[in-house]
Parts: C-alpha cells; sequence; structure tokens
C-alpha cells in the first residue's frame, strides 16, 4: 500500500508525528474526497475516534511599516478562520457517509471503517507562521504560543488582538501551532492518552462558559497535573463546578511542569516503552509490505496488535519492564529444549497478555515445522491461560524465540483468543493439550503483583546515618576557613 508522506515541509512533519502517535496501519496523510479534491492534511481513525488535521502555513509579516493588528487579521483569517470552515464541511462529509480516497484518480479507497453513529470526531487546525512574530510582540509571551479562549460567539464582547483566538464553544475545533504541536504529540504520543486529553478537553469546553489559555501547551500541564481517582482519569477544571462559570489557564504552567523531578524521572523511566512500540510498527510495516503472515485483520481491529495499540505510555513502561527482565532471567541453556511463559494484565479490564520464549536446538529450528509448532504452542499456552485465570475474556499471545540466543530472525508470532464464550469443550480441549507441557500448572510458577504508577517518583537520596566522622586538631577546619581545626575551634573543644 502506498501511502503520502505529506506535500510541505509543516505536513511532512505532522504525518511523522501521526504515525508515531496513531501508527502506520491507521494514519494517512492527504486523503481525497470523491470530487478528487484534497481532503485533509492528516486523517487517523482509531476504534470511534477520528482525527482530523489541517495543517496551513503562513508567515505573519511583522515589519516596522506593517500594521501588525491588519497582518494579524488577514493570517488569521487564512490560517485558522478558513481552516476551521473547512473542517467542520469534512466532518459532515464524513457523516453523510461519502468515500474516502488515499489518491485524487481515487484508485485506492480508504482502508478504514468509520462508525458515523459512534464516532467522536476531533477537528484539528494547525497554524504555522505566528510563532516569530509573537515572541517579537511581548517578551512576556513564554514560548510564542497563540492564546485561545472558547466561549460563546454571541456573548464574546472583548475586542479581538494579535495571537490571541476566540473559538466558538458550540462548534469547538483545537487549534495548534508550530511549538506546542510537537509537544502534544510528543507527551501524548499513543491513541489512547492523545484521545483521552481532546475528550476531556471537549467536556470542558461544553462545561464551562469560557475556557481560556495561554498556549495549548500550558493546558497540557494543567491536565496532567489534574487527577480523579475515583474514575481513574485526568480532568479539565475543578471537580466542584456548582461556582464555576469559566477557567482560565495561566502562562507558563508548562514551562513549570518540565523543569519538575517528576516529569524528568518519568521521561527517563518511558524510554523502555518505546520497544512496545517498534514491535507493534515493525508489524505494521509488514502489513503494508504484504509480507505479513497469518488471518487476522489488523486496521479493522480482530488481532493482537489492535489491541496492544490500544495501552496507554505508561502501562507500556510497565509491560516492558517486566518482559526486559523474564527475556534476561530465561534459564534455558543453548542445545536444549526450553520455554517460558509470562502473564501481563492489559490497561484494558478482563484482558491479558501471554509471552511466551521458546528455545530450541539448532537441528529442531531448522526444521520446516518449526515455526508452526511454535504457534502451537502459544495457542496452548493461551487456552491454558483462560483455564487457569478465568476471570479474563481476552488472551493476546506473542510468541518469540528467546532472545539470549536467538538472532531474531523467526519473528513474532501473535495470537488473540476471545474468551468472552468459553464452553466446557473449549476448556476440556486446553486441558488435554496442555497435559505435556503444564503451561500455569506446574510448581515452579510464581506470581507478583506490582502497581504500575503514569508518573514516576525521583528515586530519594540515601539517608547519612551514623556519626560525622572525627576530625584531627592538625586538620583544616570543616567550617571552610582555611586554617587548622586546633586554631579555629579546637580551643572550643567541637
Amino acid at each position: 500500500m502506498e501511502k503520502s508522506k505529506g506535500v510541505t515541509d509543516t505536513e511532512r512533519m505532522l504525518a511523522e508525528f501521526g504515525e508515531r502517535t496513531f501508527l502506520k496501519l491507521w494514519t494517512y496523510a492527504n486523503p481525497y474526497k470523491d470530487d478528487g479534491h484534497e481532503m485533509c492534511d492528516l486523517i487517523a481513525v482509531f476504534g470511534n475516534d477520528v482525527f482530523i488535521f489541517f495543517d496551513r502555513q503562513i508567515v505573519i509579516d511583522d515589519s516596522e511599516d506593517k500594521d501588525l493588528g491588519l497582518e494579524w487579521d488577514r493570517w488569521k483569517r487564512k490560517a485558522i478562520d478558513k481552516q476551521i470552515n473547512t473542517a467542520h464541511g469534512v466532518e459532515r462529509y464524513i457523516r453523510m457517509g461519502r468515500p474516502i480516497f488515499l489518491d485524487g484518480k481515487k484508485a485506492h479507497p480508504f482502508p478504514l471503517d468509520i462508525d458515523i453513529e459512534n464516532a467522536t470526531f476531533h477537528k484539528i487546525i494547525v497554524a504555522h507562521g505566528a510563532k516569530e512574530a509573537c515572541e517579537r510582540e511581548s517578551s512576556d509571551n513564554v514560548y510564542g504560543s497563540l492564546a485561545i479562549t472558547y466561549v460563546d460567539t454571541d456573548l464574546r464582547d472583548a475586542p479581538e488582538f494579535p495571537f490571541h483566538v476566540y473559538i466558538d464553544r458550540k462548534k469547538p475545533v483545537h487549534v495548534f501551532d508550530s511549538h506546542n504541536l510537537p509537544i502534544i504529540l510528543t507527551e501524548l504520543d499513543t491513541v489512547l492518552d492523545f484521545g483521552g486529553y481532546l475528550r476531556e478537553k471537549l467536556i470542558a469546553i461544553a462545561k464551562y462558559e469560557m475556557l481560556s489559555y495561554c498556549g495549548e501547551e500550558d493546558l497540557l500541564a494543567h491536565y496532567l497535573g489534574n487527577f480523579d481517582v475515583s474514575t481513574n482519569r485526568h480532568f479539565i477544571g475543578t471537580k466542584d463546578t456548582s461556582k464555576v462559570t469559566g477557567m482560565m489557564i495561566g502562562e507558563g504552567e508548562w514551562s513549570a511542569f518540565i523543569e519538575t523531578d517528576i516529569y524528568k524521572q518519568t521521561k527517563k523511566a518511558n524510554e523502555i516503552s518505546y520497544n512496545w512500540d517498534r514491535l507493534i510498527q515493525r508489524t505494521c510495516q509488514n502489513a503494508l509490505d504484504g509480507t505479513l503472515l497469518g488471518n487476522s485483520d489488523i486496521v479493522k481491529g480482530k488481532s493482537a496488535i489492535y489491541n496492544m495499540v490500544k495501552e496507554p505510555r505508561f502501562m507500556r513502561r510497565g509491560i516492558c519492564e517486566k518482559l526486559v527482565n523474564v527475556i534476561e532471567n530465561f534459564g534455558g541453556q543453548e542445545g536444549q529444549l526450553c520455554r517460558q511463559v509470562t502473564l501481563l494484565p492489559s490497561y484494558t479490564p478482563k484482558v491479558a497478555y501471554v509471552f511466551l520464549q521458546f528455545h530450541a536446538p539448532k537441528a529442531f529450528r531448522e526444521h520446516e515445522n518449526y515455526r508452526s509448532t511454535r504457534q502451537t504452542l502459544l495457542e496452548i499456552a493461551c487456552g491454558s491461560a483462560k483455564n487457569a485465570l478465568p476471570q479474563y475474556d481476552e488472551i493476546i499471545g506473542i510468541g518469540i524465540d528467546a532472545p539470549k540466543y536467538s538472532d531474531g530472525r523467526d519473528g513474532e508470532d501473535f495470537i488473540l483468543m476471545p474468551c468472552h464464550d468459553w464452553t466446557d469443550e473449549k476448556r476440556k480441549y486446553y486441558e488435554e493439550r496442555n497435559e505435556p507441557f503444564q503451561f500455569f500448572a506446574t510448581p515452579q510458577l510464581r506470581r507478583y503483583e506490582d502497581t504500575v504508577h503514569e508518573f514516576v517518583e525521583p528515586t530519594p537520596l540515601p539517608r547519612k546515618t551514623g556519626h560525622p566522622p572525627k576530625v584531627g586538631r592538625n586538620d583544616p577546619c570543616p567550617c571552610g576557613s582555611g586554617t587548622k581545626f586546633k586554631k579555629c575551634h579546637g580551643k572550643q573543644g567541637a
């Protein structure tokens, strides 16, 4: 499948960020309508979330001989207002059920289904070209981001001024700029994290008569700093809304947030989680190249990979930390037939992963049926996991050759095993097939309980214990005076 990578530099940047956040199979740049005209600059669809991006690059001319107010008005009409109107039109187009194509000749239809009845449309305007002019206009602006205010248009009486955008809260769109687009799509670089932020933002826009902030990154910092334990999600605004009719987020929230130790420690800890992304992306690329084997429908959602994409960033970190640990501690030996299974829960309730490491002698691995044998073992392990832990409704299997002894040439196997209707026949079938292997039934089975938090607390410095070292009378005085201890404090008996 040939995919557009974007036409302009900013479109290519947007497409790159999109593929990292929404992943290759669910992100498409420069799709077309049935009239042969380009529909938007990027569309991503995952589950019931439809993300539509509109990218525009126009530089504001703020030279001394120009009227900044007039130049701003011209820029805003072209870079933002026109794109907002187009965005609303594209939503109407899709809701009418009209087709989408990947090319202007309409030879390649859009491969993803959109459930129009249940879809949530996220319309995102990316406006480039105002950052430098905004920084020159006001030294108080931390980054040159656009200020945004959502308000009823019939209630707004404040005059418009440069670098502040008013948006009708009854027809909301999201407006990002050159500075905060990379921040938002880097910090919220999974479908669940990004979609969750936009959904909470829409809730706040509908709830408050006014939502105003100096930059999208400041709103993000506010969102990440608010967490409701009872609903297990971040939110925007306050819990008590009985007396609150509007919200204004101050400037500098983001710049202060990223300097905290907890933010820095979390970013460092999250590095391991991108192994999960690389595993998914490699399989997605195989699907695009037509080299993926098996009968799963990754794009339409009936696959292990589709479920793996649902994990938020912190859960990917937790899963990868455990997988790296079991890989490093794999107990097999070269030349012996050995295997190990590990079960890890998903962020999605009642879903779990079964991770199978398998190692066999070279002669066994070179047999033509080796890969199918490994796949069969993975299936038996998944079925046995359901028998041992009946609370799970879906088991996702990942099978690999033990990395301690493997060069990775045999790739990975994935299984999605639905277990909602687990009959006595299925239970008995996997009990019998598991008899020689005893997956999840051996005395060596170990169970651990752990909690994964979104933010990682900095490691505290070790506390000093015991007494301070003794100081000799002829040693330099600890007070830093430069004289010998006996001359400075020795007479005081310190």
